[in-house]
């Protein structure tokens, strides 16, 4: 269509404003402004805070030091009765108490890792060589009373030199010798093997007055009535405190 000049008017029409994005940059912009400042505040106050302190990793500490094997040792010699000890009797002590546990297979240490892992490793690693009488006397009194033996170095040295000399007198008159008893748990060994069970499990049960097939509630409460029966402070023997506890730690690991 053509231009209508009946449709003219002589009023000004209303100006339309142009827009611009010059304000809303420098809007945007103040905003980058304050925040660069404040990210800059924030770090300034970071530098100005103390630095912590690191704590260093420290290894865990050993179950049985070289300063307590000298301790035991030296307490151990000034006891009566010290001096009718022999150091080749203890040693053979050693041997015929790692023989007569429920793992004769492992030596003194693998025994006492057995029952607290760690503690055979900790104690030959603080009794070094030459393995002198104390030395041994220690590894002895452990090999007798296994993980209680710290308690006892600790509490009455006196009563482990009389352990240890009653146990060596024991041990060299038995020496070399088989008793009825052994011949009757070898008996029982062989007819357990035939029937398909584990001759250890069934003389450690032996020992607990249990039979196959004994419940882990059934050991426990044997366990606790036999420590309580046998425990050396209330007339028991070290021998049979031990037994009683090794059958247990073989039976529940």
């Amino acid at each position: 269509m053509g231009f209508d000049p009946r449709r003219w008017s002589a009023e000004p029409r209303p100006q339309q404003r142009v827009t611009s994005n010059v304000d809303a940059l420098l809007q945007e912009n103040e905003a980058l402004r304050r925040e660069v400042r404040q990210l800059r505040r924030q770090l300034e106050h970071l530098r100005q805070r103390p630095e912590p302190t690191h704590q260093h990793w420290r290894p865990p500490q050993a179950l049985v030091s070289s300063a307590q094997v000298e301790r035991w040792g030296a307490a151990l010699a000034e006891q009566k009765g010290w001096a009718v000890l022999r150091q080749s009797g203890l040693e053979q002590l050693i041997e015929q108490l790692n023989r007569s546990s429920f793992l004769p297979q492992l030596n003194l240490q693998q025994r006492l890792d057995h029952l607290v892992p760690g503690l055979g490793r900790d104690l030959y690693a603080a009794t070094p060589s030459p393995i002198n009488k104390k030395r041994c006397a220690v590894l002895a009194a452990f090999a007798l009373y296994g993980v209680s033996a710290i308690e006892w170095l600790d509490d009455d040295p006196q009563r482990v030199v009389l352990e240890l000399r009653q146990r060596q007198r024991t041990s060299n008159h038995n020496n070399n010798r088989r008793t009825r008893s052994d011949q009757r748990r070898t008996d029982r060994q062989h007819q357990s093997t035939e029937q398909g069970r584990d001759p250890r499990r069934v003389a450690a049960l032996t020992v607990l007055g249990l039979e196959w097939g004994a419940s882990k509630q059934a050991i426990k409460q044997a366990h606790r009535r036999l420590v309580k029966q046998h425990h050396p402070d209330v007339g028991g023997t070290a021998e049979a405190f031990r037994r009683v506890n090794d059958a247990y730690q073989f039976l529940v690991a």
